[in-house]
């Protein structure tokens, strides 16, 4: 399948000095950083080191600032609806530990739940007493909705949905569960992890009422940085697990007052640095329009999986109605771990997806460990040949 760019991927390229050393297929994971987020991270730190942390703060008060906006821009809400953390899997947990569950209250989720969460659901129940209902596939892998519409009663108490999963290249179909959601008075959790910056997200066109994502993956910021979002008709009723004096306001010896904002689930101490790496990030994506990317990712992964196979030893492990950027296979003979070294002897970059990152979806395939392609708008088209010609010359 050809490749058809509507972006100006040689001034991409350009922008992006990891791609002059090696070919990244490990987007999924950490994807290369472009130049303005590498100078904003680097002027900061800079600035740190020449003038003091908290003066450095001062000073960025309003490019820190707008990294709200900018974060909003990028899932149209408001700023106020957005909490800056220091990971995605915090994020998660801030917003699903600080929502109140009884004993036999249910979590309804899909097979595909990544493992930080489905752990999360784990710890629940053992504290709790809630259930977890896991919602089987459909015949393409996603979600069934009809099973998920049919589980939902008054004692569901939360709807979590990884919508890009780690291992499989499926897309789940989050909209649909989102007006489901909505319409049974349900609140959704959405995990965009692996769709920020992939993908466009529009929080009220999906109906979810949480989400949260990181700076490293695909929106190409640095390590270190996520957010979360929450419905500010919500926020108010979340009781944060933890709180500090950025979260809550010691208003007398005896009591406190929460903030009004998602800031709420937020703690005082921040890496600004990378902060404002991920505000140059999301408005570097807001620039190239995440319509623009999402065509070129999936374009590129589409050409991927047709040149993996064409490799006789190779195969792919995907699924889903709609596919992501995240190219999963096995190669027979060749543990996952090894494929992966040996292509990084060749300067090529994959991960590796073990059975545990996503337990319920490979026990149900009989799943080993996977290698884990992952692509980008900066990958040419060469690049996939490289790794389908490195592929070849390891299984002749």
């Amino acid at each position: 399948m050809p490749v058809v760019d509507t972006l100006d991927i040689d001034a991409l390229r350009a922008d992006t000095p990891g791609c002059a050393h090696r070919v990244h297929l490990n987007n999924a994971g950490a994807a290369l950083m472009p130049e303005p987020v590498l100078k904003a991270c680097r002027d900061h730190l800079t600035q740190e080191a020449t003038h003091g942390g908290y003066e450095a703060a001062a000073e960025a008060k309003t490019a820190l600032e707008d990294t709200y906006d900018a974060v909003a821009a990028l899932l149209q809400c408001h700023r106020d609806e957005v909490a800056l953390m220091e990971n995605a899997t915090r994020a998660w947990d801030m917003a699903f530990y600080s929502l109140s569950f009884d004993e036999g209250d249910r979590i309804l989720t899909s097979e595909a739940s990544y493992a930080s969460n489905y752990l999360a659901f784990l710890q629940q129940r053992r504290r709790t007493g809630v259930e977890i209902v896991t919602i089987p596939r459909d015949d393409h892998g996603q979600i069934d909705l009809d099973a998920l519409e049919a589980a939902i009663d008054d004692r569901t108490a939360l709807i979590a949905l990884t919508h890009v999963p780690t291992n499989n290249g499926l897309v789940n179909p989050a909209a649909e569960v989102g007006r489901l959601a909505r319409a049974a008075g349900v609140p959704f959790l959405l995990d965009a992890c692996q769709s920020a910056g992939q993908r466009p997200l529009d929080v009220d066109a999906i109906g979810c009422d949480m989400l949260s994502a990181t700076s490293r993956k695909y929106l190409r910021g640095p390590r270190g940085m996520g957010f979360l979002y929450v419905r500010r008709a919500l926020i108010e009723t979340m009781e944060p697990p933890i709180i500090d004096l950025h979260a809550a306001t010691w208003t007398g010896p005896d009591s406190y007052t929460l903030r009004a904002d998602a800031r709420r689930f937020e703690t005082w101490e921040k890496n600004y640095a990378a902060q404002l790496g991920l505000r140059a990030a999301v408005r570097y994506a807001l620039d190239l329009g995440l319509d623009a990317i999402q065509e070129a990712v999936q374009a590129r992964a589409a050409r991927l999986r047709g040149l993996l196979g064409d490799v006789p030893a190779v195969t792919v492990q995907d699924t889903g109605a709609v596919q992501s950027g995240i190219v999963t296979f096995t190669v027979d003979g060749q543990p996952a771990a090894e494929v992966q070294q040996a292509l990084r002897a060749q300067h090529i970059n994959v991960s590796v997806s073990p059975p545990s990152s996503t337990l319920l979806d490979a026990t149900r395939r009989s799943l080993p460990p996977l290698v884990r392609a992952s692509v980008h708008y900066y990958n040419t088209t060469d690049e996939l040949d490289v790794l389908q010609q490195a592929l070849l010359s390891l299984t002749t």
